[in-house]
């Protein structure tokens, strides 16, 4: 575990690497260290749950293929409570292994064996989108929900639902062209994501389980066939419905 007092240092990004290899570990917390981040580890999920309830962090990497709980489960359990980017590390390099990472809520994937200034590019990228959330955007409705973009949340008077930053990113940019057929590859510019092995299509549907009363019948964030994505938005807060 890294030594909490470093954690009093704003400028730099903080990152919690968790990983069970010894040697990986090292390695991306000295390499991390060099590039001016602020590093922690933990050997598993259980690790690092302990060492989060001492320190916050601005990103994580984590292992998929640990003991206990796998980084795809600690992944998902993880988004129930907290919109932290993770760039999940794997020996599988299979892309329906990618789409499982996506769709437990990873920003981004990078198998095994990799190169340590590529995981170093993919961090700094993910942490810029997380910065570059688009604020124009204003409080508006979808349906039941009212999202509000400075917090990132789905809300009604009973539920709130909290978004990753890839997931608000999406909706905003989406929101900022209402009734536009957006397609994949505008959209993965737009958000700064890679555009390949169906990431914004495991993206849509992440949304869609989240702000649609029926995710396969989608009555705002609607597919059209053969050229993209197309967002209805009810009404801006405080317009009329």
């Amino acid at each position: 575990m890294a030594d909490t007092a470093l954690f009093s240092d704003t400028e730099k990004p903080h990152v919690l690497v968790v990983d069970d290899d010894d040697r990986i570990r090292k390695l991306l917390s000295r390499y991390l260290r060099d590039q001016g981040f602020i590093v922690a580890t933990a050997k598993d999920a259980a690790d690092a749950g302990e060492v989060m309830k001492v320190a916050l962090f601005d990103a994580m990497v984590v292992d998929v293929m640990m003991p206990g709980e796998t980084g795809f489960e600690f992944t998902k359990r993880l988004r129930k409570m907290s919109d932290i980017p993770v760039l999940l590390l794997t020996a599988l390099g299979e892309t329906t292994d990618r789409i499982t990472g996506l769709e437990a809520g990873a920003d981004d994937y990078l198998p095994k064996p990799f190169e340590p200034k590529e995981l170093l590019l993919r961090l700094k990228a993910i942490l810029r989108r997380r910065d570059k959330i688009p604020q124009a955007v204003t409080t508006f409705r979808l349906g039941k929900w009212e999202y509000d973009p400075d917090l990132n949340e789905l809300r009604t008077a009973d539920e709130t639902l909290r978004l990753t930053s890839v997931e608000a990113n999406l909706l905003e940019n989406l929101a900022k062209h209402p009734g536009k057929i957006l397609s994949r590859e505008e959209l993965a510019r737009l958000c700064g994501l890679d555009g390949n092995d169906r990431t914004i299509d495991v993206q849509v549907t992440r949304l869609r389980r989240k702000i649609e009363d029926d995710s396969k019948v989608p009555r705002y964030l609607q597919t059209i066939r053969g050229q993209g994505y197309m967002l209805r938005v009810d009404a801006s807060v405080g317009d009329q419905v």
